[in-house]
């Protein structure tokens, strides 16, 4: 049997950004692994969070029920999040699920850090 591989950890967070490296597979096996990320980028209690993707093989739809829930949790934080990374068939998920009005859609990390200011 197939077991998911989640690489996901916390690159960098200070008062102003945290950035949450989003690698492998994000299925309802990456739960813990994204939820302690979250937890650790949340330290300096962020204004906004930049998920980076560059390095996602693969996400299903509980991976993007995980990101909601995430989202739920940054928006009650006041913190706004940021993607970048995402190839052009995950963008497309994004928008179709409508992810992308709350998640800010960013060209690489340099435009979301511009825009959490």
């Amino acid at each position: 049997m197939h077991q998911p591989k989640t690489d996901i950890g916390v690159r960098d967070f200070d008062a102003r950004v945290g950035v949450i490296a989003i690698g492998g597979e994000i299925t309802s096996a990456s739960e813990e692994a994204l939820m302690s990320a979250y937890a650790e980028a949340n330290q300096a209690a962020p204004a906004g969070l930049i998920l980076d993707f560059r390095e996602m093989a693969y996400m299903n739809s509980s991976g993007i029920g995980l990101l909601v829930t995430l989202l739920i949790r940054a928006n009650r934080q006041g913190q706004r999040i940021f993607a970048v990374g995402l190839n052009d068939h995950y963008r497309q998920i994004f928008e179709l699920t409508r992810l992308d009005e709350a998640i800010h859609l960013c060209a690489d990390e340099s435009q979301a850090r511009a825009e959490i200011g």
